[in-house]
């Protein structure tokens, strides 16, 4: 009886701790509201929304990482990003669906305004289907490769020649 009650006590305390960490988050005094959902994608300037950022948030949605094809645009754990050529620039949904997406997730905001660290193009959402915070880079949507297991990999880099790495101005490595 002691291990269920242990358990139950620790799963609550991780949940507070988690509604207190999405709270604080919240707390950031901004004004400057997304626009309504399904209206139009959000974007906001790289560096604003980092400045902009609560403080809570210690692991950004995007940055810079190193690769053998050099400084590309990777997520805050260091996984590599791709464009898809056939999204279009500033669309409201992605092109990629079905089962495209197992190989190809989309990369996900943590929150409404995205958080960055080094990339310097225009960072932004769009709404997916299931109502995630699709994040974009100057106006296209930005996925992960399935088969890209560590920090570097690059395996899915001109896939079909439709897939590619982009770098923080967030222009199309080819």
């Amino acid at each position: 009886m002691n291990r269920i009650h242990h358990k139950t006590f620790a799963s609550s305390a991780a949940v507070l701790l988690g509604a207190a960490l999405l709270l604080s988050g919240c707390a950031s005094g901004d004004d400057d509201s997304p626009a309504a959902p399904g209206t139009a994608a959000t974007t906001a300037p790289a560096e604003t929304s980092a400045a902009a950022s609560s403080p809570a948030a210690s692991t950004p949605d995007l940055m810079t990482g190193e690769s053998s094809l050099g400084t590309i645009v990777v997520d805050g754990e260091g996984m590599s990003l791709y464009y898809f050529t056939k999204d279009k620039k500033d669309t409201t949904t992605s092109a990629c669906t079905g089962d495209c997406l197992v190989a190809w997730p989309i990369a996900v905001a943590s929150g409404d305004t995205p958080v960055v660290e080094g990339v310097t193009g225009e960072v932004g959402t769009i709404d997916s289907p299931e109502g995630e915070k699709h994040l974009t880079l100057n106006g296209m949507p930005l996925y992960y490769f399935a088969k890209d297991t560590k920090p570097g990999d690059v395996l899915g880099q001109g896939l079909n020649d439709v897939w590619y790495v982009v770098t923080p101005a967030g222009e199309m490595i080819k």
